[in-house]
């Protein structure tokens, strides 16, 4: 092996696709060039299981002699999109700023179906559930949530009960709490 197939690079790109049943997925770099590879385990380095298609990424890329692949994920960012109607009612006079000053709560994922297009999570220390709906989900840069994962939610009280307005990988929520 020679020194340009160990060198480490700074990329930032948009999920040409994830998917996390198959473990792996596909980086499109905004410089162009060949995809490049994301493998499940990279992901669970930053603390997440999934990334919605789209989503930004900051990563460090290594050429190996099976292409090139993604080996630390640096910061994730949602894809743009407008919120879809059933969520602006909920959103009504929340800006991004009031979101963001929202206090983040730790959770874990009781069930999330991506073909029913929702789940419910566990905030620690309180009785009810979190309804997650999968436009929050996409929005805040996830494509699935496994049970029992641990994230943080931003959370608003909504027509039928608390709903997560923002998720965040656990990981991603510390390093933030750190700054």
């Amino acid at each position: 092996m020679t020194d340009d197939v160990n060198a480490l690079q700074k990329i930032t790109g948009r999920v040409k696709w994830f998917d996390p049943a198959k473990g792996f997925g596909f980086i499109l770099s905004d410089e162009g060039g060949a995809d490049v590879l994301l493998h499940a385990n990279v992901l669970r380095n930053y603390g997440q299981s999934s990334v919605a298609d789209g989503s930004r990424l900051e990563v460090m890329i290594q050429a190996t002699q099976r292409g090139v692949q993604a080996v630390e994920v640096l910061s994730i960012s949602p894809p743009d999109a407008p919120p879809t109607p059933a969520l602006a009612e909920e959103q009504i006079g929340l800006s991004p700023e009031e979101i963001a000053a929202l206090p983040l709560e730790p959770a874990r994922v009781k069930w999330y179906d991506k073909a029913k297009g929702f789940g419910f999570a566990n905030c620690f220390g309180r009785p009810e559930d979190v309804f997650v709906h999968s436009e929050v989900l996409r929005r805040s840069g996830f494509a699935d949530l496994p049970p029992g994962e641990a994230v943080c939610l931003r959370i608003i009280q909504g027509k039928r009960g608390r709903m997560a307005i923002e998720v965040l990988a656990w990981e991603a929520a510390l390093r933030s709490a750190d700054r």
